[in-house]
């Protein structure tokens, strides 16, 4: 079993960042894939972007340019840096782990409880 916690949300300005951590715990495995998913009130969980085990990262086109996926494997952790944010990235980030990137982006695996991102105009 895999158990993953989000840390790092919180309220900023437009124009403003914010890191994400996704810290993971259990049965952890080096080269599983990581990636992150958003979602809010009254919308749908939408892919945001994702890590393989390589080091490939795939990113939503919304956050492309402005979102930074990294792993860190000493330390079972994962990472979305955000950068110029905008208000409409506000939503809860949720964090998901499983054995390939493709599984990761179809939003299987294992999957923490989210921390909310909250950006104001």
């Amino acid at each position: 079993q895999v158990q993953l916690v989000e840390s790092g949300g919180g309220s900023v300005r437009a124009g403003g960042s914010l890191r994400l951590s996704c810290a993971a715990s259990g049965r952890t495995f080096s080269r599983y894939a990581m990636g992150w998913f958003r979602q809010a009130p009254g919308n749908e969980r939408e892919f945001v972007a994702a890590i393989s085990g390589a080091g490939s990262t795939y990113y939503a086109d919304s956050v492309k340019g402005r979102f930074t996926i990294s792993m860190d494997n000493a330390k079972n952790t994962g990472y979305l840096q955000m950068n110029s944010l905008k208000p409409e990235d506000t939503a809860v980030y949720y964090c998901n782990t499983e054995r390939t990137v493709g599984a990761v982006q179809n939003g299987g695996g294992y999957w923490g409880p989210g921390t909310q991102v909250t950006v104001s105009s």
